[in-house]
């Protein structure tokens, strides 16, 4: 599925990416500042996450909880250096959880993802726009 957005649209895609039935794990690829972290926080609030939500960049993952009382994991693996560093945090149990995991540059830990996730591309277009790929 493929959604070109403006921003000010954005809770509307991320409701929409929600009502595709993606799985419980979802891989956020794009280049920095393409809107990984903003789609997250959208698509945390569309779940009903009314925490302020942010990047985990220095903290690894941010916990959320949903109006249902649901967790909602948000990693951002970016400053890892290996994959035994992810375990040393205990990823794998969150990936395993049956919760929500939201992860930023999972391409740092490939051997770590779960089989069953959903796979979010987002580009930042000339006009402002972003495109999104769910997948």
């Amino acid at each position: 599925m493929e959604f070109i957005f403006s921003l000010d649209e954005i809770n509307n895609i991320a409701h929409q990416i929600l009502a595709q039935n993606p799985h419980k794990v979802i891989l956020f690829n794009g280049e920095m500042g393409a809107g990984k972290t903003t789609l997250i926080k959208a698509i945390s609030k569309n779940l009903g996450v009314n925490d302020t939500t942010g990047s985990p960049t220095f903290s690894l993952v941010n916990e959320y909880e949903g109006d249902n009382g649901q967790s909602i994991y948000h990693f951002d693996v970016y400053r890892l250096k290996s994959e035994s560093e992810a375990y040393d945090i205990g990823i794998d149990e969150y990936l395993y959880s049956g919760d929500w995991c939201f992860i930023e540059w999972a391409e740092k830990i490939p051997h770590l993802i779960p089989q069953e996730h959903s796979v979010i591309n987002i580009n930042a277009l000339a006009d402002g726009k972003r495109k999104v790929v769910l997948r």
